[in-house]
């Protein structure tokens, strides 16, 4: 057995189903990976392969953590961004790009993924010495499944894959463990919530993570306070619930602004507050209690006034007893609570009935957003948009119950993200509609991996807001995406009447269902205003 055998071998007893990534790497010259039983997809690039293994260790709450591979020196200078991009949104995934020969590795001006990954990895090894191969994927793994989840990385030199692993090679498996809160911090942090006038939550994707949604429920009705979510952590809490205030993002519902500005208390768990565009802003004068897996995030860019450090379940747990031994049963607020979101709601949806509802061509992004509300199936439907206006205009209307049918993301904003997640997703929950945004600038960039999904039997629905151009910005651009989609392999459809959108939605995805990708391309206006209650 060889070192690319044996790393083969690891990735199965890993659990890895999946290996994403781009020729030439070993593992998938020499067939080894599919001899094992992982299933190899090659893509169009390397930034989608990435993108793909991020949306299955996502949507599966960190318990499937699969593998991207690629070529020394293009592969691995090509895949950088989406490996920064997953570390930015903390995404599990194991990283095996190939090096130049050890003879060579650190010869300028040959890429070293060793240097060069460091700032974007969780860990990042490179295996040098072929008996230390069972070794150095098992901290690899380990890293990638425990805390935070984000990528590892294993670089290997090109020599390194044709020694000869050690004589009898066996692999064991990683663990994966959870750490709960410091047990004497919980009663002056459950007092703190009892007796907050107007509490609010805001819910990170830790809380995914952690599978902590039932918690988060039982927390939010013992408090009778209100909950938003993070972009990230969209589906965390049900958007129908009457204590639902929507996601923060560069957009956002007016509720969510409005209880920000009221509230006394703010309670983040599963959330790092990292300062970013698109998020949240901590309003001043508030007391900020911040409960986080990652130690690092406690008092990185927000003071908090108490905090957590434990897995989003346990922490949650721990809270509902205790601050159900603070509080009577019935509080007495929650049908007010629940009243003030509610009219605040529907003011602020009154105020853009007309661009959601409107008619002129052409066609306005808001109404396409609005059919897609009234056409898709939440709870059967996993949906991403992409960086810029279509995350922006989807964000605060797009609402779902359905925990991890929403994939946020904004703490870097790469144009052409959704398509390899909306892709991975298909793969992994081929039940499911996958549905992806794109604008301009993001199918620009990774529209070719339509391809993929056709190949690969992953038959997603693709939507392109094209209004030529990138509106945010007045850039110019042209091209015919609907001719495109059909040219590879897909089924491609062009719609130009506000009337036709959702009799469109419906035959798209009927193709999906049939088992074809569709791409539907959709001529819009140059819209531009959002939703930015917080800055009224």
């Amino acid at each position: 057995m060889n070192v690319t055998e044996a790393i083969a071998e690891a990735l199965k007893e890993e659990g890895v189903e999946y290996l994403f990534g781009f020729p030439s790497n070993p593992l998938f010259d020499t067939g080894a990976a599919e001899e094992v039983g992982i299933r190899t997809i090659i893509t169009r690039q390397e930034r989608t392969a990435v993108h793909m293994a991020d949306a299955i260790g996502r949507l599966t709450s960190g318990d499937e953590v699969v593998a991207f591979a690629c070529q020394h020196g293009p592969g691995t200078e090509n895949a950088i961004g989406a490996i920064a991009q997953a570390y930015g949104e903390s995404a599990p995934l194991v990283a095996i790009p190939a090096g130049y020969d050890r003879s060579k590795t650190d010869v300028d001006p040959k890429f070293n993924s060793l240097v060069n990954y460091q700032p974007v990895s969780k860990r990042c090894e490179q295996l040098t010495d072929p008996d230390a191969v069972g070794e150095t994927l098992r901290r690899a793994f380990s890293a990638a499944r425990n805390g935070r989840g984000r990528p590892a990385v294993v670089e290997v030199p090109k020599d390194v894959f044709w020694e000869d692993a050690p004589e009898n090679f066996e692999y064991s498996p990683s663990s994966s463990n959870r750490a709960g809160p410091d047990p004497g911090s919980i009663p002056e942090i459950a007092t703190a919530l009892a007796d907050a006038e107007n509490p609010v939550i805001f819910a990170g994707q830790g809380v995914h993570y952690a599978r902590a949604w039932d918690e988060l429920r039982a927390l939010a009705e013992t408090l009778e306070a209100p909950v938003a979510t993070s972009l990230n952590g969209k589906s965390a809490f049900p958007e129908s619930h009457p204590l639902s205030l929507g996601a923060g993002s560069k957009s956002e519902p007016a509720p969510l602004a409005h209880f920000f500005d009221e509230c006394d208390v703010l309670f983040g768990v599963g959330c790092s507050f990292t300062q970013t565009t698109y998020g949240i802003t901590v309003p001043e004068g508030k007391t900020v209690i911040h409960s986080t897996l990652d130690p690092t995030d406690i008092d990185k860019d927000v003071a908090s006034d108490l905090s957590l450090v434990g897995d989003a379940q346990l922490v949650l747990d721990a809270l509902v007893d205790a601050v159900d031994d603070n509080v009577a049963d019935d509080r007495g607020r929650f049908d007010d609570v629940a009243d003030e979101i509610a009219t605040v709601k529907s003011d602020w949806l009154d105020e853009w009935e007309g661009k959601l509802t409107a008619e002129e061509t052409p066609i306005n992004p808001y109404r396409v957003i609005h059919e897609i509300t009234n056409v898709v199936d939440p709870a059967e439907t996993i949906i991403t948009a992409d960086a810029g206006n279509p995350r922006d205009f989807l964000a605060p209307f797009y609402e779902t119950d359905e925990p991890l049918s929403y994939i946020g993301w904004g703490k870097t904003t790469q144009l052409g993200y959704s398509l390899g997640l909306a892709i991975g997703a298909k793969l992994r929950f081929p039940e499911k509609l996958c549905l992806n945004i794109m604008g301009d600038g993001a199918i620009g960039m990774t529209g070719m991996d339509f391809e993929t999904a056709v190949r690969e039997d992953a038959p997603i629905l693709t939507i392109h807001l094209n209004n030529y151009a990138m509106a945010s910005y007045d850039t110019p651009f042209s091209g015919d995406f609907a001719d495109v989609g059909d040219a590879l392999g897909g089924d491609g459809e062009r719609v130009e009447d506000p009337e036709e959108v959702a009799p469109a939605l419906e035959r798209a995805i009927e193709t999906t269902e049939a088992g074809t990708p569709a791409l539907l391309e959709i001529i819009t206006a140059k819209e531009t205003e959002l939703s930015r209650p917080d800055l009224d």
